[in-house]
């Protein structure tokens, strides 16, 4: 590492648009883990950054060195009998599909180390869903992850201090500076913990609309774009779908009623929201093709399709939570283990129509103001607290019927979410066309669907 760079000179480059080399863009890495970058120096390269932007190939470096700042996780002595492969969503509300997709997967021959997040902002988190489950532990050290990935298939754990350490400080740096919206940095971020999880091929669901981090439809596809070239660029084949977030996705938001809702599914795939299985299947097909476990996306629609009615992605599910701690009977006994709310009550449609919009957004929101997601990353939440059977896009609703069922502790979280929640749904009288579920794919390879 060469250390005649001064920080403040790469970041003075950087602030007047030029190219920071692959060492240069090391050397700030480093200072960020190590702490030889000040926070006020961190803050305004991160500034440059956002204002500048960055080639791919500065994008591709400062991944590969975020990803390099800590652990990453090496497969080949493991002997495994098939390919590493992920998803990561970049966060909507009543995404739980990495539940269901994990077990799925594996079922089919996939290994499937998944790293997921904790609900912030208006968005869940996987890890906050998981541990609703009384006894679940998801930060086992990497050796007991890497082996629970051999045996069972999968394993859904959170985000260690070891796995790309520079991305955790730097994030924390970015949510306080009003940097966050950067593509070039949310790409690394994102891929600097992919990557380091030694994967053989990811598939992205980015989601847009205005339930998503990426309300705006031409910046899911810049960031599409951008992550499928730099992980294409460090070897790991992507495809990216950008998908519709327009309403919420499944029939629930919460943390427990999300995971009721994805042990029904997966015991009973019949009954399940069909937005959820649609999507589920296809983010299934496209890691099973991108992996080669299958050759064309047909087969592998139908080979998850089989690991699900089967009854072989439930089981691997049960096995799953029961090897990181949770009860060993979850599907027969869900209501046992995550124990419903004293309150559960229907918050009614002050109008007649169809369901025209839904600002998910606000639902998302209203969520956190209950306590069931959190708004500083310290926060405890109340994994009980939830919704379920919200009405759909071009579902018709009479007044005084059920917009959603609310599952509360107390009388007066009633009366909030009655007075808060009839406006968020736009009813009308015309039947309203359902969005698509999803717009696009963009690939590695550069072949756009």
């Amino acid at each position: 590492m060469n250390n005649l760079f001064l920080p403040q000179e790469l970041i003075r480059k950087k602030r007047d648009g030029l190219i920071l080399s692959d060492p240069e863009i090391g050397f700030l890495v480093k200072g960020i883990s190590d702490n030889s970058l000040t926070d006020a120096q961190l803050g305004a390269f991160a500034m440059a950054v956002y204002q500048c932007g960055m080639t791919m190939d500065e994008r591709v470096s400062l991944t590969t060195h975020m990803m390099n700042s800590g652990d990453t996780l090496q497969w080949q002595d493991l002997n495994l009998d098939g390919p590493v492969v992920d998803k990561h969503s970049t966060g909507g509300v009543g995404d739980k599909i990495s539940l269901m997709l994990a077990p799925i997967v594996a079922a089919c021959g996939g290994y499937v180390p998944m790293i997921s997040g904790r609900g912030l902002g208006h968005t869940g988190g996987t890890l906050d869903k998981l541990e609703s489950i009384p006894g679940y532990n998801g930060t086992p050290d990497n050796n007991k992850f890497q082996s629970l990935v051999k045996e069972v298939g999968c394993a859904i754990i959170g985000q260690t201090a070891k796995l790309a350490p520079a991305d955790q400080r730097f994030y924390a740096t970015r949510d306080v500076t009003a940097t966050v919206e950067s593509i070039d940095l949310i790409t690394a971020s994102i891929l600097s913990k992919k990557l380091a999880s030694g994967l053989d091929a990811l598939v992205m669901d980015i989601k847009t609309g205005n339930g998503a981090f990426a309300a705006n439809y031409e910046m899911a596809k810049e960031l599409a774009q951008s992550i499928a070239d730099v992980s294409g660029s460090a070897g790991v084949p992507t495809n990216c779908l950008i998908t519709d977030m327009s309403q919420v996705l499944g029939h629930s938001v919460g943390n427990a009623v999300e995971v009721i809702e994805c042990i029904n599914f997966l015991v009973e795939p019949d009954n399940a929201n069909q937005r959820l299985m649609e999507l589920t299947l296809q983010l299934a097909a496209h890691m099973l093709l991108l992996s080669g476990i299958e050759s064309d996306l047909v087969s592998a629609k139908t080979k998850s399709q089989e690991a699900l009615s089967s009854g072989k992605a439930a089981s691997i599910f049960e096995q799953m939570i029961h090897s990181l701690g949770g009860p060993i009977d979850l599907m027969e006994n869900a209501n046992q283990y995550l124990t419903p709310m004293p309150i559960i009550s229907p918050i009614a449609s002050t109008s007649s129509g169809y369901v025209s919009e839904m600002n998910v957004r606000e639902i998302g929101l209203s969520m956190i103001h209950l306590k069931a997601g959190r708004t500083k990353s310290i926060d405890p939440i109340d994994h009980g607290v939830g919704l379920s059977n919200i009405v759909s896009i071009g579902q018709w609703v009479d007044k005084g019927e059920p917009l959603v069922l609310a599952h509360v502790r107390e009388k007066d979280q009633i009366s909030y979410l009655q007075e808060i929640l009839p406006s968020v749904f736009t009813l009308s009288e015309q039947s309203q066309s359902i969005p698509s579920l999803i717009y696009e794919i963009i690939s590695s390879n550069k072949e756009n669907h």
